[in-house]
């Protein structure tokens, strides 16, 4: 069969097909981004709910503080003269009513209602994270005239911290102060402590630092002094403290007077007004803390929300599964197998420098057991011996026929396969892709369903030796033999894979060939096919073996061009999800399913990764990798009923727990970088992997 040479592409269309143009890195500074306001986001809101830095009350066996400070009065200062610490005393029948923590939605209202009714004032040292969150209480809390103190930011013992983390704990607590009211305190209540009679050591010492800052540190009058008498009493911000208001106002307590701290004691300027910058300053520590706790509880309810999803796809996938299986051995039972078709087959095999593997590729197909078996190699302007080495093989065998073509890309070489072909059942290949003796026969024999436009046949990793190869392995073989069945029992087969893949002829120029629209020119198609109302299903008994990428980077490469051909198609076709008949029935299901599993659920990988690490970090070890091996479990459950329904060995499976943590955050960071690509508009070029010839000296391969 004389060689032949398509008509020639212009040389403009050819430079771009494999135009050599740096990708576009903006995703990667996007990742970065939004992977730090992730973290950023996580500490802050894990700073606040004391998962991060959190710090213990004082010791119960420690060194007391001196005794002039432990006798002395519960309101403290430092005299601006001398520096000496001085203490006071609410003079007789004054009693600062003082309220620690908060503000809450729960028991503030109703504390103020009863402070109203009596006509009463209090101080309340308010936590910064929970004014914060409830500036509406904050401002209430003032337009009622009662006093405003810091409780630190986050309820923390300054005992216990460097002066660092003191000073940065009392700036948050003001700046909450700020942002809520408008207004700054003096008065500071420390964490953790009561009377200053029980005052430790280091407590004393944390508080002449604070004073030594300008702060009145208060403390409080044991509960057995007579208000009578003039006292300092404290409560601990809950629902108690309401109750126990309500009891003090009950008792007959004569002339005695409820008041603030700073009237009580005629202190003037311990709460002010402060200047316009400080409030912007502290709106911005208030809208931080509201987003930061926002994003934290959204992505952790969006996390349960996609966890049982994934849980629920994986109970789909094996049920679907199990119903498939049934079907065949249905199928394949005597008399109720249809006859074997046996029709001549037209092969179309694309190369592009492809001179490592063809020779293997075309030997295993004049080696298959069909009856008659017509191969079209199209070059699509190699630059290697690949034209060459094919037409050596058609010298010796009448069955093969030889194109040349300028270079334009896989789906023109197809569409120029497609013309010469001679039979109505036509098969594509990709020109690495090493067949079964049995694959052709068997992958053409979904074809006795007049209703069936296409069949994907079972691909399999030839060069499985690494851990890479291993990994990619697993891919496939849990990726056809869950997925696909999936996708054949719920008639919404998205890609019918170009290493092997039949068709019939009259289905493909019914939605005009192979388009050049995408990069994934056999999803594109088989999208095509599905809403033009043609089935499409999976043969799993029809085998090809392929050459997975060896290197990282060339894994990359083919991943980053399938993930974006894939979206490309998915846009393109978009219209499926409102159709109706058996085009909205691949759009509701099969579109959806990618959206939600190979674009959405990826782009979330990121951030489970680093909730992961922050759990591991912040919340317990034990937690992280209780969550870590259930999910390792049910993975390792999936490949096993996979690799079993394919027949396949399970020793690759020890190599999925590395997986999960190495080869998913690269195939997340594919969807991440191609989504990104998509949405800044950018094309991606074409990318091809550098063969390395796995099956040069077996044409073909049995077995695993």
């Amino acid at each position: 069969m004389t060689p032949r040479t398509a008509s020639p592409h212009t040389p403009g269309r050819a430079r771009t097909r494999h135009a050599l143009r740096r990708d576009p890195r903006a995703h990667w500074l996007l990742l970065l981004l939004g992977l730090a306001v992730a973290a950023t986001a996580l500490v802050l809101s894990g700073y606040g709910r004391h998962e991060i830095a959190a710090t213990e009350g004082p010791a119960k066996d420690c060194a007391p503080a001196d005794r002039a400070l432990r006798d002395g009065g519960p309101v403290l200062s430092e005299n601006p003269a001398t520096g000496a610490t001085r203490s006071a005393r609410m003079p007789a029948g004054t009693v600062a009513l003082t309220y620690d923590g908060g503000p809450d939605p729960a028991w503030t209202p109703r504390l103020l209602d009863v402070l109203k009714r009596h006509h009463a004032h209090a101080t309340f040292f308010l936590t910064g994270t929970e004014a914060a969150a409830h500036p509406g209480l904050v401002r209430r809390i003032r337009d009622e005239g009662h006093q405003l103190g810091t409780h630190t930011y986050s309820d923390t013992n300054l005992a216990a911290v460097s002066g660092t983390r003191a000073g940065l704990e009392l700036s948050l607590g003001q700046n909450t102060l700020a942002g809520s009211a408008g207004l700054g305190t003096r008065l500071l209540r420390l964490p953790h402590t009561a009377t200053t009679g029980t005052y430790c050591a280091d407590q004393a010492a944390a508080a002449r630092r604070a004073m030594a800052d300008g702060y009145v540190v208060v403390a409080a009058d044991d509960a057995a002094r007579p208000l009578k008498r003039g006292a300092v009493r404290q409560f601990t911000g809950s629902t108690a403290a309401v109750r126990d208001t309500e009891r003090l106002f009950a008792a007959p307590l004569g002339d005695v007077r409820f008041t603030t701290v700073g009237d009580g004691l005629g202190l003037d300027g311990v709460t002010y007004p402060v200047a316009t910058t400080a409030q912007v300053r502290g709106t911005a520590v208030l809208w931080a803390q509201d987003a930061s706790r926002f994003f934290v509880d959204a992505t952790g309810w969006l996390m349960v929300a996609a966890g049982t999803i994934t849980v629920a796809r994986l109970a789909l996938l094996f049920t679907v599964a199990r119903v498939h299986v049934r079907r065949v051995r249905r199928r394949n039972r005597r008399g109720h197998r249809p006859p074997r078709l046996t029709e001549p087959v037209s092969v179309i095999v694309p190369a592009y420098n492809e001179e490592a593997g063809i020779e293997a590729t075309i030997r295993s197909l004049l080696a298959s057991t069909h009856p008659y078996v017509q191969i079209v190699v199209v070059d699509d302007g190699s630059g290697d011996r690949t034209y060459d080495i094919a037409e050596w093989m058609r010298a010796q065998d009448p069955r093969v026929m030889v194109i040349r073509q300028e270079n334009a890309g896989k789906a023109a070489a197809l569409n120029t396969g497609l013309k010469w072909a001679q039979f109505e059942l036509v098969v594509m290949i990709d020109g690495d892709t090493v067949f079964e003796p049995d694959a052709i026969g068997n992958l053409i024999q979904p074809f006795t369903d007049p209703r069936v436009g296409a069949v994907s046949g079972n691909t399999k990793v030839g060069n499985r030796q690494g851990i890479l190869g291993r990994w990619q392995h697993l891919e496939y073989v849990i990726g056809f033999n869950l997925d696909r069945r999936m996708f054949d029992v719920l008639e919404c087969m998205p890609t019918v894979p170009g290493a092997i893949g039949a068709f019939r002829r009259s289905a493909l120029e019914g939605v005009g060939g192979v388009s050049e629209d995408t990069l994934a020119e056999d999803t594109d198609l088989t999208m095509a096919l599905c809403r033009a109302g043609w089935r499409v299903v999976y043969e799993e008994s029809a085998i090809a073996w392929t050459e997975a990428p060896a290197t990282v980077r060339q894994l990359w490469k083919q991943r980053y061009r399938w993930c974006y051909g894939t979206l490309q198609a998915m846009w393109k076709h978009r219209r499926a999800l409102v159709e109706r008949g058996r085009a909205g029935k691949f759009g509701r299901r099969g579109l959806t399913y990618l959206l939600l599993f190979q674009t959405l659920l990826p782009l979330l990988a990121p951030l489970v990764d680093v909730f992961a690490l922050y759990g591991l970090l912040f919340q317990g070890a034990a937690r992280a990798a209780l969550v870590w091996l259930a999910f390792t479990a049910v993975q390792v459950v999936s490949a096993l009923y996979a690799l079993r329904l394919d027949k396949e060995r399970f020793e690759p499976v020890w190599t999925l727990p590395l997986q999960i943590v190495v080869y998913r955050q690269l195939m997340y960071l594919v969807v991440v970088q191609s989504v990104v690509t998509a949405l800044l508009g950018d094309r991606l070029r074409w990318q091809r992997m550098q063969r390395a010839g796995t099956f040069s000296n077996h044409p073909v391969r049995q077995g695993s």
